[in-house]
């Protein structure tokens, strides 16, 4: 394998490997379909890493109807019973009474799999206080694997049509939930034999018994993908945290910086969040050259739970106000995905294209604690010259920005064409959209910032930049340190 000029092992990778097929799947329909199929596929193990987790969410379309059950927790039984040789590995995170596992839905499934030998549940305590075991793989038989942001639980089910009023879209309980937009990834090859020897490594640090690696072929696909790249070599990126006698690994937050750097014409990025100070100073240097690049990113409109709206969404207000003082050329952009009626569809995604040569997806968020505190993995590719990926990966960011806003392909390759940029092109289509009363995407509104709020940001209090940062005097942090300054006090 010739190395690669960009991904670099031990500073913003663990391994470059091939993957004999990789491929993107967008929104969980897919996501959860493919991963069904693929599991009624195995032999062997699966190892199952998540941080969150339901047990008795459907996996798959809530109507599917393929002979097996559909909960997670009864299919789950039913292929332990099926394939009698089959063991079934859950690593799951372990954050005391946060703890996802505690909800009365799983509690029946885990009682019925304590006794079950083939199905063995982790519960993954080893991090620094306050870290999470954040990543979300699935590894079945060393063959086939799955990387990216989507989550085995809760309010993920949605199709890409993200329908404003949708039967299908409820919880196990019947209540109903608003659209969702997330991507992960799938790949076989020697790239899938190593995303399954770091689920191995994680499985045993947890203290699970070692299983030994397994060499078979992968079971053909069911289940289409929705943009598939072929083989590509693939970098396999990690973020953990120095714990105990374990050395920080920052090759994630080395990745994003490098990415960024590389561009000369876009970088086009979804994240749950933008709090990072250390991404936030990049763009701020390259928003500063004359010829930068354009800088867009995808946002859900607030973060769904406590700690992201007071921690998250007020940095991300901090943030933003101050890269506009570096933005003299108008090249960042924040915007939001809303269906037909004005509804906000929560982005979960973790994703980063850089031009027509970078791509990298994974569970990573743009915020701190992605970068340095918690357990993370990203998979990333580059085009490498060759022009097939080169135009695959420019065909998939114009497929999202078309799911955004509510037209064809076509039509946003016209634009920028036409406009001669990306962000001319979103606003000229999401103004066109958003008359018309279609799908859209809306810029980013600072919204008002309370004084608690803006001390907690300011000061990383729940985003903290590393374990070590848990325990540093509040008068060292800062979310402004470096070259970003702090945006005026808006009069009211």
């Amino acid at each position: 394998m010739a190395p690669s000029p960009f991904f670099s092992p031990s500073r913003n990778c663990w391994r470059i490997e091939k993957a004999d097929d990789f491929s993107i799947l967008i929104d969980a329909n897919d996501y959860f379909a493919s991963i069904r199929a693929s599991m009624m596929a195995a032999k062997r193990v699966i190892y199952f890493v998540g941080w969150d987790f339901d047990a008795a969410i459907t996996l798959g379309h809530p109507k599917v109807d393929d002979g097996a059950p559909r909960k997670v927790g009864d299919f789950l039984l039913w292929l332990a019973r099926r394939t009698p040789g089959l063991e079934i590995k859950i690593l799951l995170w372990s954050p005391a009474p946060l703890a996802s596992w505690a909800r009365l839905s799983n509690l029946p499934y885990l009682f019925r799999w304590k006794w079950n030998r083939q199905i063995t549940v982790r519960l993954d305590g080893k991090h620094p206080m306050g870290s999470s075991h954040h990543q979300k793989m699935l590894v079945i038989d060393d063959a086939i694997a799955y990387c990216g942001g989507i989550d085995v639980t809760l309010d993920r089910w949605d199709t890409r049509e993200h329908l404003d009023e949708n039967p299908d879209r409820r919880r196990p309980n019947g209540k109903p939930y608003g659209p969702w937009h997330d991507i992960s990834s799938r790949f076989t090859g020697p790239a899938a034999q190593a995303l399954g020897e770091l689920c191995r490594h994680r499985w045993t640090r947890a203290g699970g018994k070692d299983v030994a690696p397994v060499r078979s072929e992968p079971a053909q696909a069911e289940v289409a993908p929705n943009f598939s790249f072929g083989s590509v070599d693939l970098a396999i990126a990690r973020t953990s945290p120095a714990y105990q006698d374990e050395s920080a690994v920052t090759e994630i937050e080395q990745l994003y910086l490098d990415m960024i750097n590389a561009a000369r014409h876009t970088v086009y990025a979804e994240s749950q969040y933008f709090a990072s100070r250390a991404i936030a100073q990049a763009i701020a240097r390259r928003l500063a050259e004359p010829d930068g690049p354009e800088i867009v990113l995808i946002n859900p409109v607030t973060s769904d739970n406590w700690l992201g709206t007071i921690a998250m969404d007020t940095a991300r207000a901090r943030l933003a106000e101050s890269l506009h003082r570096h933005d003299d050329y108008g090249r960042f952009k924040i915007y939001h995905p809303v269906t037909a009626q004005g509804q906000s569809i929560y982005v979960h995604a973790k994703l980063m294209i850089v031009d027509d040569q970078y791509l990298r997806v994974g569970s990573s968020n743009i915020n701190n604690r992605s970068m340095r505190f918690d357990q993370e993995c990203d998979v990333a590719l580059e085009a490498g010259g060759s022009e097939d990926v080169s135009a695959k990966i420019t065909s998939f960011r114009n497929d999202l920005l078309a799911e955004h806003l509510g037209v064809t392909t076509d039509a946003i390759d016209r634009a920028i064409r036409e406009g001669g940029s990306l962000i001319s092109a979103i606003e000229q289509l999401r103004a066109e959209n958003e008359a018309a009363g279609g799908e859209t995407l809306k810029p980013y509104e600072t919204p008002a910032i309370s004084d608690l709020e803006e001390w907690l940001a300011d000061h990383e209090i729940l985003d903290p930049e590393g374990s070590d940062a848990v325990f540093e005097p509040i008068e060292k942090r800062g979310l402004f340190r470096g070259m970003l300054k702090r945006p005026r006090r808006r009069k009211s």
